[in-house]
């Protein structure tokens, strides 16, 4: 997140001066078969992921792609937003194109960087929110985040918890353990689906587990910008925030180990002198 310093010259929406950021999504090209229909996430000619295949990340100044910027709103700091175009789009724009209606169970597995962003957004839209996580360490957290239940799936049989509350009409996996994914399935209400964004080794279904109740495993992308930006919108309306660890730039590697480590709660944040 940071400040636009100067525009091209074919660049309309956007000006010096304004607060803005970039997400995962570098930006698309706008002309080839998937973004004529819309699917610019998937753009087959510029596939763009920030930091990665374009500019972005531990530094000072960037050069993005118009397509690539989301507004910021006023009043959100960058430490505040900038796990929210990362994490936070992810599982808002996973949890609003899920099928789920307000009321409807949904439970989040996995209470880390994308868990704990996760149950905030499933409480704060109105879903009957069950987090499941291991031990039951985390309950308190959960029910600080919002979640109306607790499945400790160390000690429970996490589907069967589900399917007492009439069975989860989404499961948003965010733990990155193909074993705890395959283990809630039998969770999920007629029709229900596995929504997975945490990303892990091969997961194991039976086929007619899935079958005969109509139930299916999808997964889900980040976002593009306008999905970042209408996370940000949500996010400040509804008093979501991420938990961050807040490091300056020189201490980019320490961050980075405690990630890796999983030692985070939850987030690593890079703060720079600009």
């Amino acid at each position: 997140m940071g400040v636009v310093d100067a525009v091209g010259s074919n660049v309309r929406q956007w000006k010096a001066g304004q607060r803005v950021g970039v997400g995962w999504n570098g930006g698309y090209c706008g002309y080839c078969d998937n973004c004529r229909r819309g699917n610019f996430f998937a753009c087959q000619t510029a596939t763009l992921v920030t930091g990665i295949t374009s500019d972005g990340g531990y530094a000072d100044y960037m050069i993005a792609d118009a397509s690539a910027v989301a507004l910021v709103p006023d009043g959100m700091s960058a430490v505040d937003g900038a796990p929210l175009m990362c994490a936070g789009v992810t599982t808002f724009n996973c949890l609003r194109n899920s099928g789920a209606r307000p009321g409807d169970v949904v439970a989040v597995l996995g209470l880390g960087g994308l868990g704990h962003l996760a149950v905030q957004f499933a409480a704060k839209a109105g879903f009957q929110t069950v987090a499941i996580a291991r031990g039951s360490d985390e309950e308190a957290l959960a029910s600080k985040l919002g979640a109306h239940h607790y499945i400790n799936n160390q000690s429970q049989d996490a589907a069967a918890e589900l399917l007492k509350l009439g069975g989860a009409k989404v499961i948003l996996a965010t733990a990155p353990s193909a074993e705890a994914m395959a283990a809630v399935i039998g969770g999920l209400a007629v029709s229900g689906t596995l929504m997975v964004i945490g990303v892990g080794a091969p997961i194991s279904v039976t086929p007619l587990q899935i079958l005969l109740k109509d139930q299916s495993i999808k997964g889900w992308y980040s976002g593009t910008s306008i999905d970042s930006e209408d996370t940000l919108a949500f996010s400040v309306l509804s008093g979501v925030k991420s938990m961050n660890e807040v490091l300056p730039l020189e201490r980019a590697a320490e961050g980075y180990d405690r990630m890796m480590s999983g030692k985070v709660r939850f987030r690593v944040v890079l703060t720079t002198g600009n």
